[in-house]
C-alpha cells in the first residue's frame, strides 16, 4: 500500500532491528507496556506474531510503514479481526469474521508531530471499507494519550465527512 508520504508493507524477518529501535523506546512504550521491549520480546514475540498475521488473515495483519522518498523506518500499522463482547477491547480475541477490525499503531518518536500516524490509519481505514467489505473499525488509546487520541478523531472525522450524504 502506498500513501502521499509512506509506504506500507508486509514485515519480514529482517526487520527484527527497526521493532527493536521503535519497542526499545521507553518513550515510545509509556503509554503501552511502560517500558521498553528487548530484543528477545522483540524476536521471540512482536515479530512472529507480525509475520504469522498475515498468514491467517492474507489481507489483514501488520505492515511496516517506511518513507516513500528515502525508506526510513517510521513505524508501523495493523489491522486485525476480532470478536467484540462485553470485555474492554483490549481483551477481545482474535476472528475468523472479518466484520469487525482493530485498527493499531505505533510510530518512532523521531517521526511523531508529522502527520504519519493519521495519514496511515486513513489508508487503513480506506481499504477495510472500501476493498475488506470491513463492517466496524474499533481502536483504543490511554485518554491520556494525546497524540494517539489526536489522530483517532482526525480519522473519525474525515470518515465522517466521506460518509457524510
Amino acid at each position: 500500500m502506498r500513501t502521499r508520504r509512506l509506504v506500507l508493507r508486509e514485515f519480514e524477518p529482517s526487520d527484527v532491528d527497526n521493532l527493536v529501535t521503535l519497542d526499545g523506546d521507553p518513550e515510545v512504550m509509556r503509554f503501552l507496556t511502560g517500558e521498553a521491549s528487548s530484543r528477545t520480546e522483540i524476536e521471540t514475540g512482536v515479530l512472529p506474531r507480525f509475520l504469522a498475521a498475515h498468514a491467517k488473515h492474507r489481507r489483514f495483519g501488520f505492515w511496516a510503514a517506511e518513507t516513500s522518498g528515502d525508506g526510513v523506518f517510521v513505524g508501523w500499522f495493523g489491522l486485525h479481526p476480532v470478536t467484540p463482547d462485553d470485555s474492554a477491547i483490549v481483551m477481545w480475541t482474535e476472528s475468523d469474521d472479518t466484520a469487525v477490525v482493530e485498527i493499531g499503531y505505533r510510530i518512532r518518536r523521531s517521526a511523531w508531530g508529522q502527520g504519519y500516524a493519521t495519514e496511515g490509519v486513513q489508508a487503513l481505514v480506506r481499504r477495510a471499507f472500501t476493498d475488506l467489505a470491513v463492517r466496524e473499525i474499533v481502536g483504543t488509546t490511554m485518554a491520556v494519550n494525546v497524540g494517539s487520541r489526536r489522530v483517532m478523531e482526525k480519522v473519525r472525522t474525515a470518515v465522517r465527512a466521506h460518509l457524510a450524504p
